[in-house]
Protein backbone atom coordinates (compact mmCIF):
# COMPACT_ATOMS: atom_id res chain seq x y z
CA UNK A 1 0.00 0.00 0.00
CA UNK A 2 1.26 3.48 -0.82
CA UNK A 3 1.73 6.17 1.82
CA UNK A 4 0.51 9.79 1.98
CA UNK A 5 2.99 12.42 0.71
CA UNK A 6 4.35 10.10 -1.98
CA UNK A 7 3.97 10.62 -5.72
CA UNK A 8 0.94 8.79 -7.09
CA UNK A 9 2.04 6.32 -9.78
CA UNK A 10 0.80 7.46 -13.20
CA UNK A 11 -1.06 4.99 -15.38
CA UNK A 12 -2.98 4.91 -18.64
CA UNK A 13 -6.00 2.60 -18.83
CA UNK A 14 -9.15 2.35 -20.97
CA UNK A 15 -12.37 3.82 -19.57
CA UNK A 16 -15.88 2.42 -19.97
CA UNK A 17 -15.96 3.74 -23.56
CA UNK A 18 -12.58 2.27 -24.50
CA UNK A 19 -10.86 5.70 -24.44
CA UNK A 20 -7.42 5.84 -22.86
CA UNK A 21 -7.26 7.88 -19.65
CA UNK A 22 -4.12 8.78 -17.68
CA UNK A 23 -3.92 9.90 -14.09
CA UNK A 24 -1.72 12.79 -15.26
CA UNK A 25 -4.70 14.10 -17.30
CA UNK A 26 -6.14 15.31 -13.98
CA UNK A 27 -3.22 17.39 -12.65
CA UNK A 28 -4.70 20.55 -11.14
CA UNK A 29 -7.67 18.65 -9.66
CA UNK A 30 -8.07 16.39 -6.69
CA UNK A 31 -8.64 12.77 -7.73
CA UNK A 32 -10.62 10.27 -5.69
CA UNK A 33 -9.15 7.02 -6.97
CA UNK A 34 -11.11 4.08 -5.67
CA UNK A 35 -10.24 0.46 -6.28
CA UNK A 36 -13.01 -2.10 -6.02
CA UNK A 37 -13.28 -5.87 -6.59
CA UNK A 38 -16.03 -6.38 -9.21
CA UNK A 39 -18.79 -4.66 -11.21
CA UNK A 40 -22.40 -5.49 -10.37
CA UNK A 41 -21.72 -7.14 -7.02
CA UNK A 42 -23.71 -5.91 -4.00
CA UNK A 43 -20.93 -4.04 -2.14
CA UNK A 44 -19.37 -2.57 -5.27
CA UNK A 45 -22.75 -1.44 -6.55
CA UNK A 46 -23.55 0.28 -3.23
CA UNK A 47 -20.15 1.98 -3.23
CA UNK A 48 -20.50 3.16 -6.85
CA UNK A 49 -24.04 4.44 -6.21
CA UNK A 50 -22.88 6.31 -3.09
CA UNK A 51 -20.15 8.01 -5.16
CA UNK A 52 -22.74 8.78 -7.85
CA UNK A 53 -25.08 10.34 -5.28
CA UNK A 54 -22.23 12.48 -3.88
CA UNK A 55 -20.70 13.28 -7.29
CA UNK A 56 -22.06 16.84 -7.63
CA UNK A 57 -20.79 17.79 -4.15
CA UNK A 58 -17.44 16.11 -4.80
CA UNK A 59 -17.08 18.07 -8.05
CA UNK A 60 -17.96 21.28 -6.17
CA UNK A 61 -15.10 20.43 -3.80
CA UNK A 62 -12.82 20.29 -6.85
CA UNK A 63 -12.50 16.51 -7.01
CA UNK A 64 -13.08 13.94 -9.75
CA UNK A 65 -14.01 10.33 -9.04
CA UNK A 66 -12.29 7.46 -10.85
CA UNK A 67 -13.10 3.83 -10.11
CA UNK A 68 -10.73 1.01 -11.07
CA UNK A 69 -11.29 -2.74 -11.15
CA UNK A 70 -9.97 -5.59 -13.26
CA UNK A 71 -13.31 -5.90 -15.07
CA UNK A 72 -13.41 -5.47 -18.85
CA UNK A 73 -14.36 -2.28 -20.70
CA UNK A 74 -17.65 -3.97 -21.73
CA UNK A 75 -18.43 -4.88 -18.11
CA UNK A 76 -17.74 -1.28 -17.02
CA UNK A 77 -19.94 0.05 -19.80
CA UNK A 78 -22.89 -2.10 -18.66
CA UNK A 79 -22.27 -1.17 -15.00
CA UNK A 80 -22.20 2.58 -15.81
CA UNK A 81 -25.40 2.34 -17.87
CA UNK A 82 -27.27 0.13 -15.39
CA UNK A 83 -26.38 2.29 -12.37
CA UNK A 84 -26.29 5.64 -14.24
CA UNK A 85 -22.78 6.41 -12.95
CA UNK A 86 -21.58 9.97 -13.75
CA UNK A 87 -17.86 9.25 -13.33
CA UNK A 88 -15.04 7.33 -15.03
CA UNK A 89 -14.46 3.62 -14.51
CA UNK A 90 -11.13 2.26 -15.71
CA UNK A 91 -10.46 -1.31 -16.78
CA UNK A 92 -7.24 -2.85 -15.42
CA UNK A 93 -7.26 -6.57 -16.34
CA UNK A 94 -3.42 -6.67 -16.37
CA UNK A 95 -3.35 -5.19 -12.82
CA UNK A 96 -1.12 -2.28 -13.93
CA UNK A 97 -2.57 0.32 -11.52
CA UNK A 98 -3.98 -2.26 -9.09
CA UNK A 99 -0.48 -3.59 -8.34
CA UNK A 100 1.20 -0.15 -8.52
CA UNK A 101 -1.15 1.03 -5.75
CA UNK A 102 -0.66 -2.11 -3.65
CA UNK A 103 -4.31 -3.17 -3.58
CA UNK A 104 -3.82 -6.67 -5.09
CA UNK A 105 -3.60 -8.68 -1.89
CA UNK A 106 -4.38 -11.97 -0.28
CA UNK A 107 -8.01 -12.18 0.80
CA UNK A 108 -9.78 -14.75 2.93
CA UNK A 109 -13.38 -15.69 2.29
CA UNK A 110 -14.98 -18.55 4.19
CA UNK A 111 -11.52 -19.86 5.05
CA UNK A 112 -10.45 -19.90 1.40
CA UNK A 113 -7.41 -17.80 0.54
CA UNK A 114 -7.22 -16.08 -2.85
CA UNK A 115 -5.72 -12.99 -4.43
CA UNK A 116 -7.99 -10.05 -5.15
CA UNK A 117 -8.53 -6.32 -5.04
CA UNK A 118 -8.82 -4.95 -1.51
CA UNK A 119 -11.39 -2.13 -1.52
CA UNK A 120 -9.18 0.95 -1.08
CA UNK A 121 -9.55 4.67 -1.81
CA UNK A 122 -6.74 7.12 -2.47
CA UNK A 123 -7.15 10.88 -2.49
CA UNK A 124 -4.58 12.43 -4.82
CA UNK A 125 -3.92 16.16 -4.64
CA UNK A 126 -3.68 18.70 -7.47
CA UNK A 127 0.08 18.07 -7.85
CA UNK A 128 -0.30 14.30 -8.19
CA UNK A 129 0.76 13.50 -4.62
CA UNK A 130 -1.12 11.03 -2.43
CA UNK A 131 -2.92 13.09 0.20
CA UNK A 132 -4.94 10.40 1.98
CA UNK A 133 -5.10 6.59 1.96
CA UNK A 134 -8.25 4.77 3.07
CA UNK A 135 -7.63 0.99 3.17
CA UNK A 136 -10.42 -1.57 3.51
CA UNK A 137 -13.16 1.03 3.20
CA UNK A 138 -16.84 0.28 3.77
CA UNK A 139 -18.87 0.52 0.53
CA UNK A 140 -21.75 2.41 2.16
CA UNK A 141 -19.73 5.11 3.94
CA UNK A 142 -16.68 5.64 1.68
CA UNK A 143 -18.11 8.51 -0.43
CA UNK A 144 -19.45 10.34 2.63
CA UNK A 145 -16.10 10.00 4.46
CA UNK A 146 -14.19 11.45 1.49
CA UNK A 147 -16.70 14.30 1.14
CA UNK A 148 -16.42 15.09 4.85
CA UNK A 149 -12.62 15.06 4.62
CA UNK A 150 -12.66 17.42 1.61
CA UNK A 151 -15.02 19.83 3.38
CA UNK A 152 -12.84 19.84 6.53
CA UNK A 153 -9.60 20.35 4.60
CA UNK A 154 -11.15 23.40 2.86
CA UNK A 155 -12.33 24.95 6.12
Amino acid sequence: MLEPNTKAPDFTLPNQNGEMVSLSDFLGKKVILYFYPKDNTPGCTRQACAFAAANAELEEAGAVVIGISKDSVASHQKFVQKQNLPFILLSDPELQAIEAYGVWQEKKLYGKVSMGVVRTTYLIDEQGMIEKVMPKVKPDTNAAEILEYLKQSKA
